[in-house]
């Protein structure tokens, strides 16, 4: 287990999912894509009757995940480990998203956050 924890900068791990979590915040919002995301799914925004706790919990863990991941990548030096696993997400969240025939518009946002959500995590974990 050791390989996955030692060296790692928690600092930057935890900056990382934080920042990638605020950047999903405005890449979704109504400032940016969020509308565009919400009718290509069907929703319309600013209509829930409670927060998405679970679905808020349960995406902060994963960049908490992701953002440990380009810690030990960037412990090792491997960060073009982290940067071609990012890509293999980014195809078959594609993938899973044409066999759901999802607008092409909600793939490319979707895909997008990703991609900028890696950008932070990578900058975060160079920072700290």
């Amino acid at each position: 287990m050791g390989e996955i924890t030692m060296g790692v900068s928690w600092i930057g791990v935890i900056v990382g999912a934080i920042a990638a979590f605020l950047a999903g915040w405005l890449w979704y919002s109504p400032m940016l894509f969020g509308k565009t995301w919400a009718d290509g799914h069907g929703i319309e925004m600013g209509t829930a009757q409670t927060m998405p706790v679970a679905a808020m919990v349960t995406q902060l863990l994963g960049l908490l995940l992701l953002s440990w991941f380009v810690g030990v990548t960037a412990v090792e030096s491997k960060l073009l480990t982290f940067v071609l696993a990012v890509l293999a997400f980014c195809v078959l969240n594609t993938s899973g998203s044409l066999f759901a025939k999802k607008p092409p518009a909600v793939i490319r946002i979707e895909v997008g956050y990703w991609i900028v959500a890696a950008i932070v995590m990578f900058v975060a974990q160079a920072i700290f």
